[in-house]
């Protein structure tokens, strides 16, 4: 059956940029607070220090993802802009070996070499820079690079999950402080590790444990490297 023009089907890999700058934003977020402030805690640091340490590393970790993000992003935006100025300067200066170029794609994915000539020609009459964008660079619009779109996502989602364990320290009580942060952040890094996988369309199970067991150890190194300062203190 050939799909009416109107036809659209959505794909996970459509989302597969700013999925996962939040993922790895929030992921962060959660996990790099958390742990700072286990490690304060542990080190028997007052309740407002222990406070301060997380909103100071909530800032700051909201900040550098987005540096890093747009900076890294960046870099790939520029690397695809290079790209198509070559290839637009290809198309300019051989328009024909270009066309041959496409073709032989296109014989190389199962095409007979008479079709791919004739797909590779109307494809070229129809817009050759996107032709080649798509089939020779690997280019399309809903995996290009985004630099501004990924800072903010990372910045957003680092700020909402490192929110999580400064909100817990502000309404936990002092004795139990630690056992709440820590709890509260692995069941918050489970289901971010199920809602992950299952939009990406893995294992909801597998992206759960394997989170959480990466955020167990963090919290737990970082806490006991805290105990070990704050005893020696």
């Amino acid at each position: 059956m050939v799909p009416s023009a109107g036809h659209y089907e959505r794909h996970a890999t459509q989302d597969v940029g700013w999925l996962r700058a939040a993922v790895l934003g929030a992921n962060d977020g959660i996990l790099s607070t958390a742990s700072l402030i286990l490690g304060v805690a542990a080190a028997h640091g007052t309740r407002q220090a222990v406070l301060t340490a997380g909103a100071a590393g909530l800032v700051a970790g909201a900040m550098s993802m987005a540096a890093g993000e747009y900076v890294s992003v960046h870099s790939q935006a520029d690397a695809e802009k290079a790209d198509l100025r070559r290839e637009r300067a290809e198309l300019a200066a051989d328009a024909v070996g270009e066309r041959g170029e496409l073709a032989a794609i296109y014989v190389g994915r199962g095409l007979d070499p008479v079709l791919a000539a004739t797909v590779a020609d109307q494809l070229s009459a129809h817009d050759a820079l996107g032709a080649h964008a798509r089939d020779e660079l690997g280019l399309s619009d809903a995996l290009r690079a985004r630099p501004i779109q990924a800072a903010l996502a990372s910045a957003a989602s680092f700020a909402a999950g490192a929110g999580l364990p400064v909100l817990v320290v502000h309404f936990a009580a002092g004795a139990n402080l630690i056992a709440f942060v820590a709890l509260t952040s692995l069941l918050s890094l489970a289901l971010l590790g199920a809602l992950a996988a299952q939009a990406g369309g893995a294992p909801v199970v597998i992206g759960a444990v394997r989170v959480t067991f990466w955020g167990a150890l963090a919290m737990a190194v970082t806490a006991g490297v805290g105990a070990l300062f704050g005893t020696a203190v």
